[in-house]
């Protein structure tokens, strides 16, 4: 949650309070690997010799830095769209449909871009988990004999975790930030003691350390590799929360303090890891003297927890822009805070993360067995952002091809050699990510098919409007007092709920507003562009109303600012009417269609009502059954989608 800026203040003061507050909620993930990172790194029966921890010290640095430094903070950050990102928002960013060539390669990028979104889904689960798991496990080096507690209290602050996410992190949020400061000062105090005591470890800023590893461990460096990856776990957040902050109070959190206080962390424990007579196994607790190791572990566990938060909110966050984009069903989005509009919860997404969550936890037992299975869905969605940079650095920014090329070409020879080596990961618990990102992406590529064939069906049965305003006309149809307002997709024609009440109740209205929601591929819609009305004949009227990909509908809101542009209607007097389709799927259809069409009716009969999503009041609604039966699937690009 940003903090509040009051108008006026100076410019520097401003960005010193966003900067502070992107340190909980933009770097809390990648704040809190160096509690096992490092450890992971020597795991693989690596010796801890000189050149072996000055080279794997070095692919931290030079990781960190290409990725995060130059990659992410001085390139992805540019491609916002409106100052908002995320994989979704740089999906809707590109418009395929307006660029040359765009058109066969949109159905690709929303692919690509679905499954991104499915794979930080699933980074929503393994963070909580393997983050609030490392920190506990700090009480195995202050009391070896608390060690059967710590599967039990990761439980316990977990439930509490997803616990008070229904209350919003309003109260709380304007704390992330300076705990998460502290956080980053004792990791950069306890790394600097150790380097001062052992300095030659700075030796591994040399990139020769580093490229040396690689080539005298040899295939085994391949595996050591995904769990280098683990020091650059949260960049996909720190593009995702670009709009909470902006980009360059993002920038100088990092370069201030988030980055060299991780470099001195990482450092400090391979000073420590050489300084010491026996082996270190915890060593970023081992960093601490005997009298803080229990402050520590309690700060950790805060931190961690605050990471934790960070990530589900931006999954909640990426929630709301799936459905608005249309991925996925509705599902109730709840608005915590009546001054900040990212402070949003999910309760189905929230009880469904807890659940997998608490599972991954218990069936997993410590953090070092949930590291196989962290790194492979972000080092798989960093590709796509890669990818989908290039198309941004060409179609938005104009850029030279040679140019974008050989940037994007660079990134992706660092992104695809950490892909490679999370895959060897997959057989160890990899598989588990795989598994839960491809049952998301063919729910939400199943419902935007079934959606788009839907709208297809239903187009194919609803008559023209200068049909229908010849059928009144010549019918002498009895018109009612009052307003109805008929829901209707875009260049759908006559709304089939209107058909089936004029077909039942022979009367209608004596104004009838077609009311369409239009989703933009923006994150914001403009007060002056909110409506749009065009009167029709015969009382009719039409009404667009437009939304970003980060607002949430409020229909009856809509309504009072239509009244006052000249729509003659009182928004309390007004009744919508909603239909609601039931679908039927035949028998003869083609097996795969047929279970694909199966999964999109189970998804819409449980999708949230269109009252509810829409913020219609219960007793100004409407709602219409209708009975459509399932044919041949219409393709995505021959049907609007709803």
């Amino acid at each position: 949650m940003s903090p509040p800026v009051v108008s006026g203040q100076p410019r520097l003061r401003r960005l010193g309070l966003l900067g502070l507050g992107a340190l909980g909620v933009v770097y809390g993930d990648i704040g809190t690997s160096p509690i096992y990172a490092l450890r992971e790194c020597l795991a693989h029966g690596v010796e801890p010799t000189h050149d072996n921890v000055l080279g794997v010290l070095s692919l931290i640095f030079w990781t960190l830095t290409i990725l995060i430094s130059i990659e992410y903070q001085m390139v992805v950050l540019r491609a916002d769209n409106r100052g908002e990102g995320g994989i979704l928002a740089l999906l809707a960013l590109l418009r395929p449909q307006r660029q040359r060539g765009g058109a066969r390669l949109g159905p690709l990028l929303q692919k690509m871009a679905v499954l991104g979104a499915a794979l930080v889904l699933c980074d929503g689960v393994l963070t909580p988990a393997i983050s609030v798991l490392s920190a506990i496990e700090g009480l195995e080096v202050a009391a070896p004999q608390l060690a059967p507690l710590v599967l039990p209290i990761t439980v316990g602050i977990l439930l509490a975790l997803f616990r008070i996410q229904r209350g919003g992190t309003a109260r709380i949020g304007v704390w992330f930030g300076p705990i998460t400061a502290v956080w980053f000062v004792v990791m950069a105090v306890l790394g600097t003691v150790q380097i001062v005591r052992h300095p030659g470890v700075l030796a591994a800023i040399n990139p020769a350390y580093g490229a040396a590893f690689l080539y005298h461990e040899g295939w085994a460096a391949v595996r050591i590799l995904g769990s280098v990856f683990l020091v650059v776990t949260g960049a996909e957040a720190l593009y995702a929360d670009l709009g909470h902050f902006g980009r360059r109070p993002i920038q100088y959190a990092w370069f201030a303090l988030v980055f060299p206080a991780l470099l001195l962390c990482y450092f400090g424990q391979g000073a420590l890891i050489l300084s010491s007579p026996e082996p270190v196994k915890q060593p970023f607790f081992e960093l601490a003297p005997d009298w803080a190791l229990y402050p520590l572990i309690a700060l950790a566990t805060v931190a961690t927890v605050i990471a934790s938060q960070a990530v589900i909110s931006g999954a909640f966050s990426l929630t709301r822009q799936a459905i608005q984009m249309g991925v996925i069903p509705r599902v109730q989005v709840v608005q915590t805070s009546a001054e900040t509009g990212g402070q949003i919860y999910v309760p189905a997404l929230n009880t469904l993360l807890m659940l997998i969550t608490l599972a991954v936890v218990l069936a997993a037992g410590s953090s070092a067995a949930l590291a196989n299975a962290y790194g492979v869905a972000i080092s798989t969605t960093m590709i796509i952002t890669t990818g989908m940079l290039f198309l941004a650095m060409r179609w938005r920014w104009r850029l030279p091809l040679l140019f974008a090329a050989l940037w994007t070409g660079l990134f992706l020879i660092v992104d695809v050699s950490f892909f490679s080596a999370n895959m060897l990961r997959v057989p160890a618990g990899g598989w588990m990510v795989l598994a839960a990102a491809a049952v998301l992406y063919g729910m939400m590529s199943t419902w935007t098919w079934g959606r788009s064939n839907l709208i297809g069906m239903l187009r194919t049965e609803t008559l023209p409007l200068p049909t229908l305003f010849s059928y009144l006309a010549r019918e002498r149809v009895a018109r009612v007092p009052g307003t109805a307002v008929f829901m209707t997709a875009p260049k759908l024609g006559v709304p089939p709920a209107l058909q089936h009440h004029l077909r039942h109740a022979h009367a209608l209205h004596e104004r009838v507003i077609l009311l369409t929601v239009e989703n933009r591929d923006t994150p914001r819609v403009p007060p002056d562009e909110r409506l749009a009305v065009e009167p029709l004949e015969q009382g009719f009227y039409r009404l667009f109303v437009r939304y970003g990909f980060a607002e949430s509908p409020d229909l009856p809101r809509a309504m009072e600012a239509a009244s006052a542009h000249g729509l003659p209607v009182d928004p309390t007097e007004v009744t919508y009417f909603i239909g609601r389709e039931t679908l039927i799927v035949p028998p003869d259809m083609p097996w795969f269609d047929r279970l694909r069409e199966r999964l999109y009716v189970f998804m819409f009969r449980n999708a949230l009502r269109a009252t509810d999503f829409y913020r219609i009041p219960p007793r100004q609604a409407v709602e219409i059954g209708l009975w459509v039966e399932a044919a041949v699937p219409v393709r995505a690009r021959d049907a609007d989608r709803a």
